[in-house]
């Protein structure tokens, strides 16, 4: 059974890394990561796309349940749209056309090139992102004791 588990955990992994594949190691460990967190507690995730990108939570909702995206597609997507001035909207019909290639192919497409000043700010604003371990977790935290 433990093997079974062992099994099925590398296979989740492996299939969400594969989702985001980007080129870049170090941005589709922290997309992963960002899918981990918002997993413990997607409306704290939603609640700080939607404050840090000015997105409604509506939207969110939609590019999850209608277009299928996890939390680090939306992600890339919200943070594309910023750094490429473009809409949301415009980031999803890439998306939709090319998602079976990875984002690195999207982000090129948008006009972001590896190694650019853009490329290096979405990597940044990722890892800060996929860096919020437990962030959206709403279990119990260290109790307060008495002095």
């Amino acid at each position: 059974m433990k093997y079974f588990i062992f099994i099925a955990f590398i296979f989740c992994f492996y299939s969400v890394k594969a989702q985001h594949y980007f080129g870049d190691p170090e941005l589709d460990q922290s997309l992963v990561a960002i899918d981990a967190n918002a997993r413990l507690d997607f409306g704290a995730f939603r609640s700080d796309i939607s404050i840090g990108y000015n997105v409604t939570e509506k939207k969110i909702d939609y590019l999850s349940a209608e277009i299928g995206m996890s939390a680090g597609d939306i992600f890339m997507t919200v943070e594309l749209a910023k750094i490429t001035h473009k809409s949301i909207d415009q980031v999803v019909e890439v998306y939709n056309v090319h998602k079976g290639k990875g984002w690195g192919v999207m982000a090129k497409e948008l006009g972001i090139k590896p190694g650019s000043p853009e490329f290096h700010a979405l990597k940044d604003q990722a890892r800060s992102n996929g860096n919020k371990a437990g962030k959206y977790n709403n279990g119990k935290g260290k109790a307060k004791g008495k002095s």
